[in-house]
């Protein structure tokens, strides 16, 4: 068995000899609960850095990301500052035994999306985010994709079991051309504010999984938490060509251009969901010719921000960098036991296709179940309502 414990230095370099030490051998690490250097937390300071075919057992383990550290928790070394060309991984895991955390700084430096500005004292209803490198303007003054803790490019089988997520910086997880995904018994808990040095600050764009360009056969399942943004985001944008691989001006590693279908999102498999977020459950968003397609959602329990914000279990479409989504472009989304507060329990915002929505009870102050917004209800073709219902009944714990 190869744990961090065998090697010598900090724990983020220990973790990574570990991990190159497993490489093309066992191809497994196991961080322990017990840290060799007398404590029971692995303090992060930089990316740890997944190859394929590398498996890591988190034994009741505990990970921070530390005060000084502005990455990634987990990465794939597939993608990066610097490089330019990403070849695809294989088979990465990340599995937790028991009780396991991972946890973002007590005083994060960055925090939020690439467009909003950095804040010592972030203000409501603004896109400013905490960062305690706001302070020295001589460091970069926005957020990027090293702000997600766990962050996937171009990685065909990747499995996340049984993990406790706290506090991240930005999105929790986020896959970015990436295929053959298994998520199960996850807990995320990042909401809008979060306690440094004794005062609430606001971190923006907390979203908890996200799904990016080309992403494809997945299947999340048992997942629950808090979110201060959306808690499952499926997002296929037709973006200009703006950002290269490894751009820092970027909230994504790669290209955030659609190419084609290869960068379309489908064949997505959402079970049992019980959260509680700023903006939705769960949300679907494309422009121009970026399509998502083929989404089955079995069991989504929603529960509206009490004090700020109250949208909607699940959107779909929208008008995203000024581009419509092209109708039908958005098909065979089938959503069935939904349970939810908000607005209404679901937004249309654009024409969707051959699609249902069964089985679902809203428990909001208004009356309309499934709003079509920005667009004619005529303008969907073959999209089933059944056993939608009313109620005034609150969405159990």
């Amino acid at each position: 068995m190869i744990t961090p414990n065998q090697f010598e230095g900090s724990d983020t370099y220990r973790i990574n000899k570990a991990i190159e030490a497993a490489k093309n051998t066992t191809n497994r690490i196991v961080i322990p609960n017990e840290n060799a250097n007398g404590t029971n937390i692995w303090m992060i300071d930089s990316a740890i850095l997944l190859p394929s075919g590398m498996t890591v057992i988190l034994d009741n383990a505990i990970l921070k990301l530390s005060d000084r550290c502005r990455d990634n928790m987990f990465r794939s070394d597939n993608v990066g500052v610097g490089i330019m060309n990403p070849q695809w991984n294989q088979d990465i895991r990340i599995i937790g035994v028991g009780e396991v955390f991972l946890q973002g700084a007590n005083n994060p430096r960055a925090t939020g999306d690439a467009n909003g500005p950095l804040s010592t004292n972030p203000q409501a209803n603004t896109s400013e985010s905490y960062g305690s490198d706001a302070a020295d303007k001589s460091l970069k003054q926005t957020s990027d994709w090293r702000s997600i803790m766990i962050l996937m490019g171009y990685v065909d089988g990747f499995k996340l079991e049984n993990v406790n997520i706290e506090n991240a910086h930005s999105w929790a997880i986020s896959f970015e051309r990436s295929k053959n995904v298994f998520i199960s018994d996850v807990s995320i808990i990042s909401p809008e504010f979060m306690e440094v040095k004794g005062d609430l600050v606001k971190v923006d764009n907390r979203d908890g999984i996200n799904l990016r360009q080309g992403c494809k056969n997945f299947h999340i399942e048992n997942v629950r938490g808090v979110t201060g943004d959306d808690f499952i985001a499926m997002t296929s944008l037709d973006y200009p060509d703006y950002y290269a691989c490894g751009d820092v001006n970027s909230h994504q590693v790669t290209p955030m251009k659609w190419n084609g279908p290869e960068d379309d999102i489908e064949h997505i498999y959402i079970y049992n969901v019980h959260c509680q977020s700023q903006y939705r459950g769960v949300a679907m968003r494309t422009s121009g010719e970026a399509r998502i397609q083929n989404i089955y959602i079995n069991g989504l329990n929603y529960k509206a921000n009490p004090e700020r914000g109250r949208h909607n279990a699940l959107l779909i479409g929208g008008n995203w960098l000024g581009k419509s989504a092209t109708p039908g472009y958005i098909n065979n989304v089938h959503a069935t036991n939904i349970i939810g507060e908000g607005h209404e329990l679901i937004l249309v915002e654009s024409s969707i296709y051959n699609s249902s929505f069964k089985n679902s009870v809203f428990l909001g102050p208004g009356d309309v179940i499934v709003r079509y917004n920005k667009i004619d209800w005529e303008s969907c073709e073959n999209v089933l309502e059944l056993n939608l219902t009313k109620s005034k009944k609150f969405v159990n714990d």
